[in-house]
């Protein structure tokens, strides 16, 4: 690739944060807790066990699927943006996953305003820092991040959008995962002595008994003769012969390690406990009611906050008192029954609580032309029509607030 001579190189940083200033110094922000507000991403490879990866990859996996939408007129140029490429280096699907992530891991994440060459928002990044300082500079209070490549920034602290769980000690970030570290112990203790049992099972085949006393050194040798004549791919006639030197020889039965099922189910238990999900989730065996309740327990508490955080970063306070926001939303019969899809579909359906197309996102299936109009129980009348009903029932239709009557009913 050829560069323009005098062109200015930049990288994801750059990107990120345009207007960088790695050189405030003033004095860390006070805060009740006592605590010095310094963040650490967490060292204890909670990322790098089986186990916990698994659970950690499924809850973002499902968050991912959260459909971002915009409500209200402000910033409505930026739905499309946020419901498919939040920046130029992810989709939606992987903003989510990424923050839902670091969420999991270090029980605090970040997101940064992306903005235009004239200063204004055009998207947003969720950042992984090695350290995060809060600090206070002529009388403006900060953000100043460290990464792993040394690189550092600034941002000011009213632009960060910051989510935390397990939140306790510290005023603004999360605990870490210092509690799991006994059940992560435990499963690299297992994971040894599984790979231990294995290599030994398959190393040690026979047991021999040597009838003669020999030296060290002639022991050794007599073990690599007999496994070179005899176990080896050249011995085509699957006998083994040896001689009096030794006076039995006997096979040892390779038997399968299996780790105490009690111990790993304790185990299992103590993570899921942790991560807040189940084996069923964690497998993909779940039903309708073991979802309700992940999702109820574990999605929606993480779309609530995600949707205030963005919120939050993106309007002022009269455009969010004027009903601007940010919301994260996910169709909940998505892991329903037929039998309960089919319900809900035609209960709602014919009151005029749903539109074809809502039925159709229920069922996974693409939208309809005209299918934005909502239809009523009877003659399936249009909404828009009952109004020019000529019947003599009295139909009335509630929409939100608005409550239409047509024609002349009964009392």
């Amino acid at each position: 690739m050829r560069h323009r001579k005098g062109a200015k190189k930049t990288g994801l940083f750059d990107y990120i944060f345009k207007k960088k200033s790695d050189r405030l110094v003033g004095e860390y922000f006070k805060m009740l807790s006592g605590y010095t507000p310094v963040f650490t991403t967490y060292a204890g490879g909670v990322y790098e066990m089986d186990l916990t990866r698994t659970a950690i990859n499924t809850f973002a996996t499902h968050a991912s699927k959260l459909k971002p939408e915009i409500t209200g007129t402000a910033l409505k140029h930026l739905e499309r943006k946020l419901q498919f490429k939040p920046n130029a280096f992810m989709d939606t699907t992987k903003f989510i996953a990424r923050v839902a992530t670091i969420l999991e891991v270090d029980h605090t994440a970040f997101i940064i305003p992306i903005e235009d060459q004239y200063g204004q928002l055009a998207g947003w990044y969720p950042i992984l820092p090695q350290m995060c300082e809060l600090i206070e500079y002529a009388g403006q209070v900060y953000v100043r991040y460290t990464f792993a490549n040394g690189e550092r920034a600034c941002i000011e602290f009213e632009r960060v959008g910051i989510l935390t769980t397990h939140q306790y000690k510290d005023d603004l970030f999360g605990e870490s995962n210092d509690t799991l570290k006994p059940t992560l112990q435990l499963i690299n203790t297992t994971n040894e002595g599984i790979i231990n049992a294995v290599k030994n099972s398959a190393n040690i085949r026979f047991l021999a008994k040597i009838g003669n006393v020999l030296k060290p050194e002639d022991i050794k040798k007599e073990r690599d003769r007999f496994t070179e004549e005899n176990l080896s791919a050249d011995n085509k006639s699957g006998m083994i012969i040896y001689d009096n030197k030794f006076s039995e020889l006997k096979q040892v039965d390779s038997k399968a390690y299996t780790p105490d099922a009690q111990q790993m189910q304790q185990i299992n238990e103590s993570v899921c406990t942790h991560f807040g999900t189940n084996m069923d989730i964690l497998q993909n065996k779940f039903n309708e009611e073991t979802w309700n309740a992940y999702y109820e327990g574990k999605i929606e508490p993480f779309a609530i906050q995600l949707s205030l955080v963005m919120s939050n970063m993106a309007y002022t306070e009269r455009e969010l008192a004027h009903g601007n926001m940010i919301t994260f939303s996910a169709n909940r019969l998505q892991y329903a029954s037929n039998n309960t899809k089919l319900q809900v579909s035609t209960q709602l359906f014919d009151r005029g609580l749903l539109n074809r197309n809502g039925v159709m996102d229920i069922w996974n299936m693409a939208h309809v032309e005209d299918g934005e109009k909502y239809y009523i129980r009877k003659e399936y009348t249009e909404v828009s029509e009952l109004d020019k009903h000529n019947g003599n029932e009295k139909i009335i239709v509630m929409q939100g607030e608005k409550q239409k009557e047509a024609g002349e009913g009964k009392e």
